[in-house]
């Protein structure tokens, strides 16, 4: 579950963020906060993941509140001022969403947050940690997918086929834009139209990768990856 809080002295913009938010089964809202003074008291007081952070407002400016937390939860701006972007990623925010913002282009913001999320290594291994989850667009519908049942990503033109274990998902994205939603430490492109899950690699032999029952091609250009994998 992640807990966010939005940060807007504008109402409507509260309405919209938790709109959106209520389609999103993990996402659980703490506070509408319309300061920043307002949201420093709620974050002494309760545990936040993810916040939503309007830069415009009256009493301290989003930079300027963001700079005053030691260790701030990830960070996803919401404003109408495109100018403070170069500043927000310097901040090491998770993304800027100019508004107004569809409800694609603030999904693909909070699944860049899950994904920084999980990527995060904990100080003590532990095998039972989840990758997370990611919502895929299929016929007329957000599913969500858990990360780690995901086996391998296969292009077709404009559309990609995404093998679960148990299903198959067809989803209108190019393979390179579901490259840059997953974890490098738990995917691979291993060919021009293939991306695999490292895990389910049951071997690989030659220029061929089998997971389950599937051989997968390995691509000339991505044959140095596979082999740094085999290297470890």
């Amino acid at each position: 579950m992640i807990k966010y809080l939005t940060i807007d002295d504008e109402y409507i913009a509260h309405d919209i963020i938790k709109g959106y938010c209520d389609l999103l089964p993990h996402m659980q809202l703490v506070k509408h906060c319309y300061d920043a003074i307002e949201a420093l008291n709620c974050l002494r007081e309760n545990k936040v993941d993810l916040i939503f952070l309007d830069l415009n407002m009256p009493k301290l400016k989003g930079f300027d509140f963001l700079k005053t937390l030691s260790n701030p939860p990830k960070v996803i701006v919401t404003t109408a001022y495109k100018e403070h972007a170069l500043e927000g990623y310097e901040l090491d925010i998770i993304d800027y969403l100019l508004k107004p913002f569809s409800f694609e282009r603030f999904l693909k913001a909070v699944n860049k947050a899950i994904q920084v999320q999980v990527q995060i290594p904990s100080k003590v291994h532990d095998p039972t940690t989840k990758m997370g989850y990611i919502f895929l667009y299929s016929d007329k519908k957000h599913i969500q997918v858990k990360l780690d049942d995901i086996q391998y990503i296969e292009a077709a033109g404009n559309y990609a086929k995404v093998v679960l274990k148990d299903d198959t998902i067809l989803i209108r994205e190019k393979i390179s834009d579901m490259l840059e939603k997953l974890s490098a430490a738990h995917f691979i492109q291993v060919h021009k139209s293939f991306i695999v899950a490292k895990t389910y690699i049951n071997s690989i032999e030659g220029n061929r990768i089998l997971i389950s029952d599937t051989s997968i091609p390995i691509g000339k250009l991505y044959k140095p990856n596979v082999m740094n994998l085999i290297k470890g």
